[in-house]
């Protein structure tokens, strides 16, 4: 069985139990900005359920401009007030190197990329950063409640960075 036909099967079986629709607009007025990484399971570690929040992810839980246009569509449209940032440990964005991974993705394909692959050394400066990204993008109504952490993989916990 391949991964997608996993998760169809896995979709039938969690159609049985869905509790129905939610409301459009998020119930806590919260967007979450995090990183794809696999091992974040944001409902269980921020006691989260369907419908509370808007979760952003991207590599890194980097505020790139896609996600500060979707942080002004929750914001805006959809009526979000506060934005929580969440960096972790062990993030494949540590020590990344843009420069080569994009020469390697312009000489594979012919077509350098429009985009940049923001790595970082320091999981807490990166922080310090994204909450100052996103503070400063006059696209945001609301940018006085952002805060930032650091999710530790091997434990869970998180970790408030000022």
């Amino acid at each position: 069985m391949s991964a997608i036909d996993h998760l169809v099967h896995a979709n039938q079986r969690y159609t049985e139990s869905f509790p129905g629709p939610r409301p459009l607009r998020p119930k806590l007025r919260l967007a979450v900005v995090t990183c794809m990484d696999s091992r974040l399971d944001l409902f269980g570690a921020l006691g989260l359920d369907i419908g509370d929040a808007h979760l952003i992810r991207n590599a890194g839980g980097i505020p790139t401009d896609d996600v500060l246009r979707s942080l002004a569509l929750s914001q805006r449209a959809l009526g979000t007030r506060e934005i929580v940032i969440i960096h972790h440990t062990q993030c494949g964005m540590d020590g990344f190197d843009d420069e080569a991974f994009r020469r390697e993705l312009a000489e594979e394909s012919g077509v350098e990329p429009t985009w940049r692959v923001e790595g970082f050394h320091d999981v807490e400066d990166a922080m310090r950063t994204s909450i100052r990204t996103v503070r400063e993008c006059g696209w945001l109504p609301h940018r006085d409640d952002v805060r930032g952490f650091v999710f530790d993989v091997a434990t869970a916990k998180l970790t408030e960075v000022v």
